[in-house]
């Protein structure tokens, strides 16, 4: 198998003929999932997605994909195509356009409406293709056939791109799920027939190529959440990802069963619900769904609130309500339900909100006490289906992080193909396809780049390392006066800490040593402000380190009279 090294270089220019494919996401983690296939100078990209920031990414609010490989050649792009409405996949989507706004959309309806109504919170009119499975078209140099694939959001497709130098096949997110809840099976009949005209390059997902067998039906998910109305007394509160669609379903039709009312709540599952149900994606029992402020009049055991916040996400309704801070209170007696698996990194956050919400009183139900939720993508039984059914001549698995990337190609080398021809690769990694044969040869600067309030791309490593050390080791600022041309200290040293156990009177004992060092250093010749304030951040730096196990941040400022 071809790894990535740290010590590939720049790529060479494409060979004529070839096809370059570039993934600035999503190969190495989960989420901002975005694929850049070059062929005859023109480009076509796949996704376009968000990462949500983990624990030691303090105040970003997302993570995109690095879009500087592509910057200076906006006008090649001959479209985005989206296989999913899922944010690892549409969420970075108006940060592509803002430098480009014309740059075609094409995906299915359900993933173009909910980009459409995330691009107009943005103020930006899309030029869009809605395409159904089956459907082919024509994108510049690139044909594209669209392939029905089952995920845990309707309308998700795969999509087979065929140039000259070949034909990929790129699932995007996708299971085999043989009693889907819309009917909408993974069309193996259409991967079978790409198989037999030859996919050169198979780009499937890895998310659960480390789980053995199939996923469980959705279908099997209903009883349970029936089983769990039946048992509650008071108010029941579920949270899924706000574009779940067939979840919220399930919610739906077990609240009808049981005489209870439904209100959604948080901004963006209102809105992706209500667009799903005006296409006839959701069908709504009549008088079931009712609107949040009508939920006071209403007793608790006839109350059910469909709400966002799964993954822990601080600011997501469910996480404001472990915390007290929401409109919606949890009280004794509640049932939460956490409808959704956890994805890599958001542990620690998730087990935050079941320990806030059982310590107010709830009962919380979640994939770890009882089967609310199943996977959107593929076991390994199921991705071994696929390579036996296409038979791909090179394989490169996408979506996943570097452990899913190592399970999925090693499947693919059971199934029979040559371990030669499967590439694993990681953002930023360039893989060519030239005379049939994938092979990584180069790489391109690939970051992250943080979204932090209204800054996009501004806030670098460097500063969220300042931003853990503050939040993890504490703050010292030292203050002096002194007169450059005597070598005296004249006022100061003043010293303010904060974060620390001890109280300042503690720092009392650095201050003759801090006079000592300045006074020494004007004597040695040091009259640059700057390399004073080195001295002291040295000597307090080390004092605190020896005496209080610390490194702060700290914050030296000489002034001179």
């Amino acid at each position: 198998m071809s790894h990535p090294h740290p010590e590939l270089s720049l790529p060479p220019e494409l060979p004529a003929g070839g096809l370059r494919i570039v993934a600035l996401g999503g190969l190495g983690e989960v989420g901002r999932n975005m694929a850049v296939l070059e062929y005859d100078g023109r480009l076509l990209v796949i996704d376009c997605g968000v990462l949500f920031p983990e624990d030691h990414q303090p105040g970003v609010d997302l993570i995109l994909p690095d879009f500087d490989y592509i910057a200076d050649r906006l006008d090649d792009i001959e479209a985005i195509v989206l296989t999913h409405g899922h944010e690892d996949h549409i969420g970075a989507v108006p940060y592509l356009l803002r430098l480009r706004r014309d740059i075609p959309l094409v995906g299915s309806q359900l993933t173009l409406a909910f980009v459409e109504a995330k691009l107009k919170e943005h103020r930006v009119s899309p030029v869009t293709l809605a395409v159904k499975e089956g459907q082919v078209e024509q994108l510049g140099v690139f044909r594209c056939e669209f392939v029905a694939v089952n995920h845990s959001i309707p309308d998700a497709l795969a999509v087979a791109v065929t140039t000259g130098a070949g034909t990929v096949l790129h699932t995007g997110d996708f299971k085999m799920d043989q009693l889907p809840m819309d009917g909408r099976i993974t069309d193996l009949r259409a991967f079978a027939r790409l198989g037999e005209q030859g996919v050169d390059l198979f780009m499937v997902d890895s998310t659960n190529a480390e789980v053995p067998g199939f996923v469980t039906p959705e279908v099997e998910i209903g009883p349970v959440l029936d089983t769990v109305f039946a048992q509650s007394e008071k108010r029941i509160i579920v949270a899924s990802f706000s574009s779940h669609v067939h979840r919220v379903q399930q919610v739906l039709n077990a609240a009808h069963h049981h005489g209870r009312r439904v209100a959604l709540v948080g901004r963006s599952m209102v809105r992706n619900m209500t667009i799903a149900s005006e296409l006839g994606y959701l069908k709504v029992p009549e008088g079931v769904l009712i609107d949040l402020k009508k939920v006071d009049s209403l007793r608790d055991d006839e109350i059910v609130l469909m709400c966002t916040g799964s993954q822990g996400e601080p600011m997501a309704a469910l996480s404001r309500m472990a915390n007290g801070d929401h409109k919606v209170s949890v009280g004794m007696g509640d049932t939460v339900i956490l409808a959704s698996s956890l994805i890599p990194g958001n542990e620690n956050a998730v087990f935050r909100i079941i320990n806030g919400l059982t310590r107010l009183g709830a009962r919380v139900v979640h994939g770890g006490n009882a089967k609310v939720h199943v996977s959107g993508h593929a076991s390994a039984g199921e991705l071994l289906y696929c390579y036996n059914v296409i038979k791909p001549k090179n394989v490169m698995p996408v979506h996943g992080e570097v452990r899913h990337l190592v399970a999925n190609g090693a499947l693919a080398v059971r199934t029979g193909v040559p371990a030669d021809r499967v590439v694993l690769a990681e953002d930023g990694v360039v893989v060519d396809l030239v005379d049939g044969k994938a092979s990584v040869v180069g790489a391109v600067p690939c970051g992250y780049v943080y979204v932090d309030g209204s800054s996009v791309g501004e806030i670098t490593d460097a500063e969220l390392k300042d931003r853990r050390i503050l939040g993890e080791e504490g703050f010292v600022s030292v203050f002096a006066v002194v007169d450059s041309a005597t070598g005296k200290v004249l006022a100061g040293p003043q010293i303010l800490a904060r974060g620390f156990a001890e109280d300042d009177a503690v720092f009392e004992g650095i201050r003759p040593d801090l006079v000592q060092a300045l006074e020494d250093a004007i004597a040695g010749g040091a009259t640059d402000t700057h390399q004073l304030q080195q001295v002291m951040r040295r000597v307090i730096g080390r004092w605190v380190s020896n005496r209080l196990r610390r490194r702060p941040m700290i914050v030296p400022v000489v002034v001179e009279a």
